[in-house]
């Protein structure tokens, strides 16, 4: 054991998988003076890492879990601890047999070879195994199991090697200190550690460490059973660890391998039992290990049927018994997603929880690159600590959250799919006029926002519109939307915008420090609306998000709901710091209406005094009008492609703005159109980007077709990577493509929902020269096109329009069409609807 130095230029606080991870790669990019502890022994300090079933499944419907987990995979190779065993997901009921065949869509975009096998085929591959109730089989021939605490090890010593690495086992952490709002000191019960940067990377125990310097590490310890069956014959005559397939037997939420002469059964079926990190076991207290806590074999019961159901030969051979049980502790968040990144409440404390073994070596060389150079290869958006808004880490929440989502691990979970605990968090001031007319809610960012209304059924007889004849496709949909669309674009709509985020940026630094946060020139009239790209050091996107020149000295900035929490921390982190700029959070104080369709400015005329008309309030301007006694911020601008604007007004006088704007608007048509409208139909009819669907950090805005005619003189973050870009080449493009035929083989009609691979009429992949899949961004109807469009980025050569190409969705492959390259829209291309 080393003695502990009075300073370090970093503090690791565990040392499981993650932590080594951290670790080893912080020393690789060159960081000295790193203190790794742990309050346990080493190698195995007792936590989760020690305990895991440690193989990993490489699929997953998410790019940015997979990217992780195959650079995961790729390290533990490298240090010779992965053994390659391959893997069956088997279905038992149909529903499950259309998600194996949404993951071979999956496995065919982010390039993981799989295939859909028989349960002939399966018996084959594991011989003990009831094939009777197999419908399919899911082969990953690429699934292994791995060595974490071996790999740790390997990992400390590398770093060891290079001087860089100070190793304390049974080190406590009983306190962080913290001054003006960072990390300055790390106190453990062996002595202090002054230091800036710490990094919490000990699992289940990240909230009570993070409470230490005033943070929240949003997760709960939550239990994961699981036994081992044997000494079965079978599997000890092999004579190695693990001879056979891995299978999981989704429809039950459970997994069987074999480790060694035994089977061990691992389960998400059980009932969801949450712990608190200070009533986990110290380790003299537990009893095997702190984080594998006593076997409640009543919650196992059903598992074992289903478990015996499967595997009835080998689980009831004679001698054969229960050898092994515990209840094994993981970390749940609210979301499900890892928590990488910075604390948003303390600068130089960073998280990397929540973290699975499969995706441990790829977070920790993430979470290294993003502390050394500000960002990382795979875009963390997702999984960033940030994400989340204060409510959203309340311990209320995420055990709400937690709880509802355990069994989810090995469920079938739609795209679209709506958490149901912990709601009515966020309410717009038009909440009750909306419950009125029907609305049916979906939440982002906390906010229940209308997606769409079921007042509007009646559009149905007005406007054909197509309905979506596989369950599927229409869950978490309705026509309505489509109907609400054609009715904007024939008439007029209102649309509650209140969950976007809003801070204004005041004082005599203001201009100097806008400037430099984003991409457009700012220092424009007052008045003027500019949309931004906003970037990292790399010049990938960090945000896109619109800024108003409100004065000389003060601006608003509206971004999403679902990116507001973290463009918070983006822009308070680079305030600078000599007070010159004022920041300020209006979310909670402003509320707002998307009023847009021909009739746009009748209604708004109809309704306020103001000049409305083209000239006197022209196209991409803002300023403040009076509506009923109501003061608003009026923006003219669209995000759907017709005339119309945003309309900004003080939270509480926000129903009063409502009902003024419907009564003014019902002899124009007026409807309420939900989000499904500015989201998806008008968005995708005008080519219009999404921030973590088409624009996300291992793309620039060169590829998004967002580069600006003009770069401005000042500087801003990621200018240098931008003027690169620019002066280069794109390796792909953003292209819009229609869906020339949606007829399955059995002649129903299906819709593509996103993330599918995108591939040659003769079904090969599309890789661009850095490595990237094509796949689908985004996918929705455009209802007055007649078409359904897909958004994706292509390879030059793939790029042009007319090229005729393949979406695999589903099992089977639709014929496509690129429609448009670039960002010139479809829908009304000169762009003379929104600015008449």
């Amino acid at each position: 054991m080393s003695s502990l130095p009075d300073r370090a230029d970093v503090v690791v606080v565990g040392a499981g998988i993650v932590g080594n991870s951290v670790t080893h790669h912080l020393a690789d990019l060159g960081w000295r003076d790193i203190v790794l502890l742990d309050k346990g022994p080493l190698p195995d300090p007792g936590g989760s890492t020690g305990h895991a079933s440690n193989f990993i499944f490489p699929v997953d419907h998410s790019k940015e879990i997979t990217s992780l987990t195959l650079d995961s995979m790729r390290q533990y190779e490298k240090f010779g601890t992965l053994t390659t065993c391959g893997g069956i997901e088997v279905a038992r009921e149909p529903a499950r047999v259309e998600e194996l065949h949404r993951r071979m869509s999956a496995a065919t975009s982010w390039g993981i070879h799989a295939e859909l096998i028989t349960p002939d085929r399966v018996a084959e591959l594991v011989p003990f195994i009831d094939k009777s109730i197999v419908r399919l089989g899911f082969w990953t021939p690429s699934v292994a199991v791995v060595d974490p605490l071996q790999t740790g090890a390997l990992m400390r010593e590398r770093a060891t090697e290079l001087g860089a690495l100070t190793i304390s086992p049974h080190t406590e952490v009983l306190g962080i200190d913290t001054e003006r709002g960072r990390v300055s000191k790390v106190r453990t019960d062996r002595g202090d550690i002054e230091t800036d940067t710490v990094v919490i990377a000990c699992g289940v125990w990240s909230p009570r460490i993070a409470r230490m310097a005033g943070a929240a590490i949003p997760l709960t310890p939550a239990v994961h059973q699981m036994i081992d069956v044997g000494p079965i014959p079978e599997l000890e005559a092999t004579g190695t660890e693990i001879a056979y397939p891995i299978v999981r037997d989704m429809d039950t939420l459970m997994y069987e391998r074999q480790s060694g002469a035994d089977l061990e059964v691992g389960s998400y079926a059980h009932r969801p039992i949450l712990h608190e990190p200070d009533e986990i076991p110290s380790i003299a207290a537990a009893q095997l290990s702190p984080t594998q806590l006593p076997f409640t074999a009543d919650d196992f019961d059903q598992q074992m049927h289903d478990a015996l159901e499967l595997f009835p030969d080998v689980l009831a051979t004679e001698g054969a018994g229960v050898r092994h049980a515990i209840n094994g502790l993981l970390s749940l968040t609210p979301d499900g997603g890892p928590l990488l990144g910075e604390t948003p409440e303390v600068r130089g404390l960073w998280s990397a929880a929540a973290v699975w073994i499969k995706e441990g070596p790829g977070v920790g060389r993430m979470v290294a690159q993003w502390m050394t150079d500000g960002h990382a290869e795979i875009d963390l958006h997702s999984a960033d600590i940030a994400r989340f808004y204060p409510h959203q880490r309340t311990r209320h929440h995420v055990r709400a959250r937690a709880s509802e989502g355990f069994n989810k691990t090995y469920g079938i979970v739609h795209p679209r799919e709506q958490w149901e605990s912990n709601r009515q968090q966020r309410l717009s001031p038009f909440h009750p006029r909306e419950v009125a007319l029907g609305a049916r809610f979906f939440e982002v960012g906390g906010w229940e926002r209308p997606h769409w209304y079921e007042s509007n059924r009646p559009l149905l007889d007005e406007f054909a519109v197509e309905d979506r004849p596989h369950e599927w496709d229409a869950r978490w949909w309705s026509p309505i939307t489509n109907a609400e669309h054609l009715a904007m674009r024939e008439r007029v709509a209102m649309i509650d915008l209140t969950a976007f985020a809003q801070f204004e940026v005041s004082g005599p630094g203001a201009l100097d420090y806008v400037q430099r946060m984003v991409v457009a020139q700012v220092d424009r009239p007052v008045g003027r609306v500019i949309y931004t790209p906003v970037l990292g050091a790399n010049g990938g996107f960090r945000s896109d998000l619109t800024v108003v020149r409100l004065a000389r000295d003060r601006f608003r900035i509206v971004t999403g709901g679902a990116d507001g929490a973290r463009d918070r921390k983006w822009f308070t982190d680079h305030l600078p710091g000599d007070g010159s700029v004022g920041f300020a959070d209006v979310t909670s104080a402003v509320c707002t209406i998307g009023l847009w369709g021909p009739r746009a400015r009748d209604l708004l005329a109809a309704a306020t005094e103001d000049d409305v008309s083209n000239e006197g309030f022209p196209f991409g301007t803002g300023r403040w009008i009076e509506v009923d006694g109501v003061p608003v911020l009026a923006l003219r601008l669209s995000y759907v492609g017709d005339l119309g604007w945003e309309l900004h007004a003080p939270f509480e006088q926000g129903l009063r703005l409502w009902d003024a704007l419907w009564e003014a608007g019902q002899p124009f048509g007026v409807v309420p159109a939900g989000i499904g409208v500015y989201g998806t139909t008008g968005r995708l009819e005008k080519g219009y980007r999404l921030m973590g669907a088409e624009l996300e950090s291992e793309y620039d805005p060169v590829e998004a077709d967002l580069a600006l005619p003009k770069v401005k003189p000042a500087d801003f973050i990621g200018k240098e990577a931008y003027l690169r870009a620019r002066d280069q080449k794109p390796t792909a493009v953003m292209c819009t493509l229609t869906v020339d035929d949606h007829t399955d083989p059995s002649g129903t009609r299906r819709y593509p929902q996103g993330g599918e691979p995108v591939l040659t009429p003769a079904g090969d992949r599309i890789v661009d020269n850095r490595g990237r899949p094509s796949y689908v961004t985004s996918a929705g109807a455009a209802p007055s096109l007649g078409a359904y469009l897909l958004m994706v980025y292509l390879p030059p050569e793939h790029a042009v329009e007319g090229t005729r190409l393949a979406v695999q969705y589903m099992g089977n492959r639709y014929p496509v069409t690129v429609a448009r390259v670039g960002r010139t829209p479809l829908f009304d291309p000169s762009d003379e609807r929104m600015k008449a």
